[in-house]
Formats: structure tokens, sequence, C-alpha cells
């Protein structure tokens, strides 16, 4: 039976092949007639790779797939690995090979690449589709920037469309989103509050006179998260290093004060504005306060890539520095891992928000809550995070409460674009609760 089976695969991998060289041959024929070999060859050459794409997912594979195309992501690992392959290989075969291996070694090695990539696509497609999978949590962050961000938070929450949100508590309006979703979640229990750990604007919550290397003339706090990067690489020992951390700690802890007089006593979930809770310096100092200031939680951005986005939506996250956010915060997100585990840390299962980070409308959206409800149930983690910026159209200048760099970002009406996405989402996209 299993030979069987192995046969029937071995044939339909063999006819969408040959099908696809079929294409090759004829994309090339055609090409070469209206432009020089060396272009017509990689175009024919992708017009069969999309051929093998289709046919794989669709006939070979349809027992893993279910008839489903794969990600897109694995078409474009096809593409480069055999341009790769069929441009090295030729000048890396020693000159005294038989012309008979010669052949055979450049014939068979893409068709092995291919059925390994195409195989690993199948398992792939085959995994999201079977395992138990968890619902995500819809996250808002910023609460408390001002009375425009509370009023979207607020509202989506008590239509049970946000499960969490995040506390600036040196924002204009703390006080304010404090106490209404502290009323709020008296009578919904499922919703959480987290600590929205600040340190690159706004007032200090320490009195400035005892962080004057984290403030500016004003009080207001005005360190980077490059800077705070280019901190962390100095030997712990070093004297600006320990001088830092120092009055580092003593804002962090001015906060979580803050935090817990405005919700009350209890274990925190703690993440960043601007994720700059994942800074390996800011991370160290928040964990060695993790057990004393009951420090349960904290976000992790480890962001799966959504499948089935149209090119705009890849070309956009490229060019405004998506793409370049999801590679620094997901490295930074596996190295604190170990950390998380040894102090006995709890952390979401999956994320969603930085690739498209404040424009979570539309496919990206979509392409994300698929993504996170296809992901795997985990043991010691928590459900995965959605996350977005919503907020009821701004009618104050940030600037003047020390939250410049916030400033344009909470007056784009992609604010109300997001609170409108997240509402057209509904209380159940894919029938489950949560």
């Amino acid at each position: 039976m299993l030979m069987r089976s192995f046969s029937i695969r071995l044939s339909r991998y063999g006819l969408v092949g040959v099908g696809a060289a079929g294409i090759h041959a004829l994309a090339l024929l055609v090409l070469g007639r209206v432009m020089p070999l060396w272009v017509a060859n990689p175009l024919a050459f992708l017009a069969a790779s999309f051929a093998s794409y289709l046919g794989h997912a669709c006939f070979t594979f349809r027992a893993e797939t279910g008839g489903q195309r794969f990600a897109r992501r694995w078409l474009i690992l096809q593409y480069v690995v055999n341009l790769t392959v069929s441009s090295v290989l030729p000048l890396a075969l020693p000159q005294e090979l038989p012309d008979v291996a010669e052949v055979g070694l450049l014939v068979f090695t893409p068709t092995v690449l291919n059925a390994l990539i195409w195989s690993r696509a199948a398992r792939f497609s085959q995994r999201r589709r079977s395992e138990a999978t968890t619902a995500p949590r819809r996250h808002a962050d910023d609460l408390g920037l001002s009375q425009a961000t509370n009023q979207a938070i607020l509202k989506l929450a008590a239509d049970g469309l946000l499960q969490g949100t995040s506390l600036l508590v040196n924002g204009p309006a703390a006080t304010e989103g404090a106490n209404a979703w502290r009323q709020l979640a008296a009578t919904r229990s499922n919703l959480e509050l987290c600590l929205h750990l600040c340190l690159t604007e706004g007032p200090s919550s320490a009195p400035p006179q005892l962080i004057p290397d984290l403030v500016n003339s004003r009080g207001h706090l005005q360190r980077t998260f490059g800077w705070w990067l280019l901190l962390s690489l100095l030997p712990q020992r070093h004297p600006r290093r320990r001088r830092l951390t120092h009055q580092l700690g003593v804002e962090i802890d001015a906060q979580i004060e803050r935090f817990q007089h405005l919700r009350g006593p209890g274990p925190i979930a703690l993440d960043g504005h601007q994720h700059i809770h994942l800074a390996p310096v800011v991370l160290e100092a928040v964990l060695s306060r993790a057990e004393r200031s009951e420090i349960t939680w904290l976000r992790s951005t480890d962001e799966p890539l959504p499948t089935g986005l149209p090119l705009l939506c890849w070309w956009q996250a490229w060019r405004q520095a998506g793409v370049l956010k999801w590679l620094i915060l997901r490295q930074l997100s596996r190295r604190a891992r170990p950390a998380f585990q040894q102090h006995g840390i709890q952390t979401n299962g999956g994320f969603a928000g930085v690739l498209f980070t404040g424009q979570m409308v539309g496919a990206p959206l979509q392409g994300a809550w698929r993504e996170l409800s296809s992901l795997p149930s985990s043991h010691n983690r928590t459900p995965p995070v959605l996350l977005a910026h919503p907020s009821a159209p701004l009618d104050q200048d940030l600037g003047d409460a020390g939250f410049t760099v916030s400033q344009p970002f909470a007056a784009s009406d992609w604010r109300q674009r997001e609170w409108r996405a997240l509402e057209a989402l509904g209380v159940n996209p894919d029938g489950r609760s949560g």
C-alpha cells in the first residue's frame, strides 16, 4: 500500500514536471523571437515555476493542501534557488567530468531541489490545516495618549471587539483612560490592561533630576530605540552603561508604581511603546524587577509572515521600513525567549502588527488574522496577539505634552481606518469564540 501511494505521488509529480517543462519550452520559443535569449529564458522559467507551483499544490500534494495554493514564499524560494543553481552549477563542475555525468547533474540537481522544496511546502500547508489552534487576542496600544485614542479603544472593548490594551502611564489622558477601562473591566472579565513602558518620549515618571541623561530640559524622555540598542552593545561594566542602567531602573520603577496606582495592585503584563522593552539593556532591567514587581507576562513580537497578500502590500511594507523593523524585532524576540523562560515569564504564542504597523486594515489585517488563527496552540504560551492603534480624530497637539514622535502617527487618518477595520472584523471572524 505504501509503495502504491509512493508510485501515485511520483507519477503525479512527473506529470506536473513534464507540463512545466513544456510551458518552459513554449514560452522560451515565443519570447525568444522578441527578446534576447538571456532575458527570455528567466521569464520562461518563471512561467514554468508558476505552473509547477499551482500543479503541485492542486494535484500532486492535494491531500496536504486541500486543493489550496502554497504560500507564495515557496514559489519565490523555488525560483531563486533554481536560478542560482542553474547559474552556478555549470561553473562549479570539474572539467574532467564525463559528458553524461555532467548532463545528469545539471538536469537532476534542480529536480531534486524542487522535490525537496515542494515537499516542505506541502508539509507546511498540512500543518497549518491540521494542528489545533488558538484564536488571536485583539490588542490596542497607547491607551492614555489622548482622549481620541481612549475613545476608540474603550468603544471597541465595550463592543467586544478588543480584549486588551496597553496603558501609557505618562500619557496626557492616562488617568481618564485607566479609570474608564477599570470600570469596563468590572463587567468584562476577559479584558486585560498592560503597562506600556515608555522610554522614548513624554514626561518622565521619575523626577527629572534623578535621570538627567534620559530627559531633555523640559523633563521629557528623549532617547530613541536605536540609542537604547547601541547602549546594549557596551560591556555591562562600562561606566556609561552602569550609570544609564541605574537611571533606567529608576524610571522603570516609577512607571510601575504609577501603573499600580492607576490600575490597582496585582500581577503585571508589560510591553513597550515602540517595543522598547525588547532592547537588551531595557529587557535586562525589566527582568531584574520581575519577581518583586510581579511582572508575569512580556510581549513577544516574533511575527510570522502572512500568506496570500497582494504584492503591493509587500512593496509598501518594504518602502515604509516595516520589513526592517520586522527583522530587528524578530531577532530581539528570539533572543529574549530563553530569558523569559529562565525568569518564569509568560509570553504570547504569536504576534502581528510590526510588518504593517499603523496600517492594519484590509488585506494586511485579514492576512494577519488568518495567519495567527492557523498557529498551533502552545501549552506554555498565551494566545497570539493582533496589534492595532485605533483612534478617533486627534484634536490636540501631542508635542506640547512631549509626544512629538507620536504626533504625526496619532494625527494620521490611518487611526480611524484601523478603528473601522477592527469593527468590520467582527466579534468572531472565523466562527470561534474570543
